[in-house]
């Protein structure tokens, strides 16, 4: 592992860590202003994409220019349209459900407690999950061709997942027509969660992008093991399946569509499930 700047990722580490802690201090403050924590969703792409901001400026005389700029925009575009999407989404409506029952339980004052098992919670796993991001931007020479094509490919499929599976849920849900109806349709007819599904690759496609680098790689390789577990055991997939699991109709389109990985649906999807 010889050849990788230690030192200097160390402190780069310390600076990142202050950059996602910044971002949700100041999320936490507006949460408190308006009574809305609903948008440290909108806070978890901006802190990635402050991160990867952040590594870029403290990686300067370090690595090859051509991997910093790749991964820092990569991330950017991801994690930008991710906090954009979420805030028109979520425009006009009050807390999120799954907020406020955490809350109610809260032992304490609300705000304390969300501030200590959300923002905080929320921040040290921006910091650990971009950990391929901070890395790429210290590996000496340039990424080999293989490496460039396959990270980046990757990295391309996720996105096109979540942008084509968000656009197609939000036509969905604004024609009236569909109302209390369950999405079977275009990227959702193949698996139930293309969203998730899309920054499972995002993550896989940005660790590919230094594993050129054995150093790189070792020290990157829990940022998509993590990612992975969130979206499929954790906050992501599993959380949402259990909120969904009484609609009407539910049950059948789990028993047709996958539930994470793309595959044809076990039997052609109608127009949706009515109650």
């Amino acid at each position: 592992m010889s050849g990788f700047p230690w030192s200097a990722f160390a402190l780069n580490l310390a600076w990142t860590a202050a950059a996602a802690l910044a971002v949700m201090l100041v999320t936490f403050v507006v949460a408190v202003r308006t009574g809305v924590h609903r948008i440290v969703d909108v806070a978890w792409g901006i802190a990635f994409t402050a991160v990867a901001v952040v590594t870029l400026a403290a990686s300067a005389g370090h690595g090859d220019v051509v991997r910093r700029l790749l991964v820092t925009v990569l991330t950017a575009v991801w994690g930008l349209r991710l906090a954009a999407h979420i805030a028109r989404r979520g425009r006009g409506h009050g807390e999120d459900p799954r907020y406020e029952a955490l809350l109610d339980r809260a032992p304490g004052g609300r705000n304390a407690y969300a501030f200590r098992v959300v923002y905080l919670l929320q921040g040290a796993l921006v910091w650990l999950v971009s950990l391929p991001v901070q890395a790429a931007q210290y590996v000496p020479g340039p990424p080999s061709a293989p490496v460039l094509a396959a990270g980046t490919a990757l990295w391309a499929v996720g996105v096109g997942f979540e942008a084509v599976g968000d656009a197609q849920l939000a036509r969905f849900r604004a024609d009236p027509a569909n109302r209390g109806r369950i999405m079977d349709r275009g990227l959702w007819a193949w698996t139930r969660h293309p969203n998730y599904f899309g920054d499972f690759c995002v993550w896989w496609g940005l660790f590919l992008l230094v594993c050129d680098s054995p150093a790189a790689a070792t020290v990157s390789l829990v940022s998509p093991l993590v990612m992975s577990a969130l979206l499929i055991r954790g906050s992501g997939k599993r959380l949402l399946e259990r909120h969904m699991a009484d609609r009407p109709g539910y049950a059948e389109y789990t028993a047709r569509t996958s539930g994470f990985f793309p595959r044809p649906p076990r039997r052609p999807a109608g127009r949706g499930s009515c109650p």
